[in-house]
This record gives C-alpha cells, structure tokens and sequence, in this order.
C-alpha cells in the first residue's frame, strides 16, 4: 500500500487552536470548582502545564512533526475497543483537575503541606517529558491502537523503548500523579488511579494487537522484556 504522505504544517495550525480551546477548558476544570480565581495552587499548576507544553511542542515539531496530523484524531482503521478505552483515558485524566479543585480549592477535604505539591511537579515533569520523548522517537504514537500499513508501520526499538515496550502509558501515569498531587489533592489521585487499571487493559489489548499484526513485534518482545517498569513488569 502507499504509504500516506502527512503534511505537518496543515496540521499544526489547527493543533494550536485545539490547545487554546484545551487550555480555556482546563481553565474553568480548575478555576469553577475552585469557585475562585484566588487559588495560588491552581495558577502555579497552569503555568507550569503550558511551559511543558511549549516545550513539548517545539521538541515534536522539530523531531516527529507529522505526528501533529497523526494525533488530531482518531485514524481510520481504529479497533472500536480501543476507541472507547481512548475516550474513557481522556475523560479520567480530564476528571483530575475539578477533583482536585474541588479538594486543594474549595472544600480542604484533605489539606496536603507544599512538599507534596513539589513532589507532584517533580513528578509531573517527569511524566510530560517523558511522554514526549516517546512521542518525539515514535512516528506511530497514534491516540489508538491500530496496524499503520498506510504509515509504513514498524517496530520503534530506539529511545524509552530500548528500555520498556510502552513508556508512553508508564509516563503518563506519572504524569496524571503528578497533576493530582501539584494540586495538593490526594482526592485527585482516585480518577488516577483508576487510569492506571484502563492503561493495564489497554496495554494488553495493544500488545495482542501488535503481536498478531506487527511485523518483528514478537521479537522486539524477546528483546525488550518489561512492559512498563523494567524488573517488575
């Protein structure tokens, strides 16, 4: 088959316009539950989601920019499976920040001190870079799963994944841990909580998937034992 040819540049545009529609829902996620402008908490955590968003931009752009196409929706060709448990992964992380407003913000259900809040950042960068490392090494890091035979599809063997086969799921879990704690909610880490058991579905069912339809798959596994966290799993 024809391998698809993706211009970047179209898609980037509306990428933008899709993270300042992004950013003006986080925005009321956090800020309406809150029910006050007043929650330094809240503010620190949107500065530093745009720095490292900024960040994660540029980088794509000049190491993987297609993916900026490839990522604006869901492809054709996506396991309907998978195009619920994608829905259900955007809806919990997106659930993180009103929990978490709604406890650090306006009711204190659990007040925590600041260095969990810093922990939460550490965590939180850890997680956003990470996730686009992965994102910038892989030119098949899709919002679903599928075999990408207009794309060209291959085993991706370099950066995170010489280490682990799925360091965008295992990042993003530091990612969402990191939200809900830089927002000084425990409450918050239940919707993360829960994203870890849909990302353990989801990286089965990808796996099935890549193994039975990926060419090299079965031996990248052989090769790259550890799914998420090398030593344990």
């Amino acid at each position: 088959m024809t391998q698809r040819k993706i211009e970047p540049s179209r898609a980037l545009v509306p990428s933008l316009g899709s993270l300042a529609i992004t950013i003006i829902v986080m925005f009321a996620a956090l800020f309406w539950p809150a029910g006050t402008l007043d929650w330094p908490r809240g503010w620190m955590f949107l500065g530093l989601f745009l720095v490292l968003t900024a960040i994660a931009i540029i980088w794509i752009w000049r190491t993987n920019p297609e993916l900026f196409a490839a990522r604006s929706r869901y492809q054709k060709g996506t396991k309907a499976w998978d195009a619920v448990v994608a829905t259900l992964t955007i809806i919990l992380f997106a659930a993180i920040l009103p929990v978490g407003a709604f406890d650090d913000g306006r009711f204190h259900w659990a007040p925590q001190p600041d260095w969990i809040v810093f922990t939460g950042y550490l965590l939180m960068i850890a997680g956003y870079l990470g996730l686009t490392w992965a994102q910038a090494v892989n030119r098949h890091f899709e919002p679903t799963v599928r075999i990408q035979t207009d794309r060209d599809h291959k085993v991706i063997d370099t950066g995170p994944y010489a280490v682990i086969r799925h360091p965008g799921y295992a990042t993003a879990i530091l990612l969402a841990a990191g939200i809900a704690l830089s927002l000084g909610s425990l409450y918050a880490l239940i919707p993360a909580g829960l994203l870890v058991g849909v990302l353990f579905g989801r990286t089965l069912g990808e796996e099935a998937e890549l193994r039975k339809g990926l060419a090299g798959y079965k031996e990248y596994m052989e090769r790259v034992r550890w799914r998420w966290i090398p030593g344990i799993w």
